[in-house]
């Protein structure tokens, strides 16, 4: 690697690399109710942040991110099986402002695809380098099943009675951080990096994920419907356990808290009061800032590991930008 030639490579090269990837992805015509589903979820957009950080990450060790390319579509791909599960599981009408491929379609219909993007996901990370395969297949794996783990952890929470910050911020680090973490981790052994820089990078991706899911908590009650790409109040309207409603739940006393629990599991209050109710507690509160600062915590914290990583600051600036950003998203 010479620092002196290297070209600046951006987060949007990334994205347009791996919207290349998935334009040219050569799905069977039939049956059509399986592989249409297939096409229907991965050209509904997204921000392509997990399969863009493989690339991003090889790129700070090799100045050709591009074959790290099959394991950023494996990432991106599997990335939205599991949305097509998680969303019958949470019986989500919208994702992305489209309707959900079980809504579309049906429930069946949802499963089987979402099985066949698993298995896909698997067929592209079998074309990485041979003698990088037998590393990144052990990461991918682990992932995996945290990732499954973390799922079955938030289904749990929905019939628990309390949730502790601590085991939602565990939930939360499996469901969403292990992957955008384990993205950054792939890119670092692909792109040749030694293994304390690829574990750091492992420890930025996880906090990274942490704050991501934080905001993304944070936008499901204050962000703009538009922007956001869901229903705003749709984790309120399904009493789902956030780090918001943890929070409340743990500060409300008197009145507040004898509203608060009312509104829990109240499916007789019509859905636009319930929602600007429980919006007036967090408010009350003052939950929205008290998560903003939860995620600058972690945000710290991904940084700190990124400074760890032994790679000239030209080449970080591609991750420390994206992290930036993350923090202020609003979609």
């Amino acid at each position: 690697m010479t620092n002196h030639s290297y070209v600046p490579f951006s987060f949007e090269d990334a994205a347009g690399m791996v919207e290349e990837g998935l334009s040219v992805l050569k799905l069977p015509a039939a049956p059509a109710k399986l592989y249409d589903p297939i096409r229907y979820v991965l050209s509904g957009g997204g921000k392509r942040i997990r399969p863009s950080l493989v690339l991003a990450a090889c790129s700070l060790f090799s100045d050709k991110p591009r074959q790290a390319m099959p394991a950023a579509l494996a990432v991106e791909i599997f990335h939205n099986f599991t949305l097509v599960h998680d969303d019958i599981m949470d019986h989500a009408p919208v994702r992305r402002n489209k309707p959900t491929v079980h809504r579309k379609w049906n429930r069946n219909i949802a499963i089987l695809s979402g099985d066949v993007m698993s298995v896909l996901a698997y067929h592209l990370l079998s074309g990485v380098p041979s003698r990088r395969l037998t590393q990144v297949l052990r990461i991918f794996n682990k992932t995996a099943m945290e990732v499954c783990e973390g799922q079955q952890m938030d289904m749990d929470f929905e019939n628990a009675r309390e949730v502790s910050e601590e085991e939602y911020i565990r939930m939360i680090s499996l469901k969403t951080g292990s992957l955008l973490a384990a993205s950054l981790q792939m890119g670092a052994v692909l792109g040749g990096s030694t293994a304390s820089d690829a574990d750091a990078l492992h420890a930025c991706g996880l906090n990274l994920g942490i704050s991501f899911q934080l905001r993304d908590d944070w936008l499901d009650v204050f962000g703009d419907p538009e922007k956001f790409g869901k229903r705003t109040g749709g984790d309120i309207l399904s009493d789902k356990k956030t780090f918001l409603l943890i929070k409340a739940m743990e500060l409300a006393r008197g009145s507040v808290r004898e509203e608060l629990y009312s509104l829990i599991g109240n499916k007789r209050v019509p859905d636009k009061e319930k929602v600007g109710r429980m919006k007036d507690i967090y408010l009350q509160l003052n939950i929205g800032q008290i998560t903003r600062d939860k995620m600058a915590v972690y945000y710290r914290k991904a940084s700190a590991s990124l400074e760890q990583v032994n790679v000239t600051e030209q080449r970080k600036r591609i991750l420390k930008k994206f992290a930036g950003e993350l923090m202020e998203r609003d979609q």
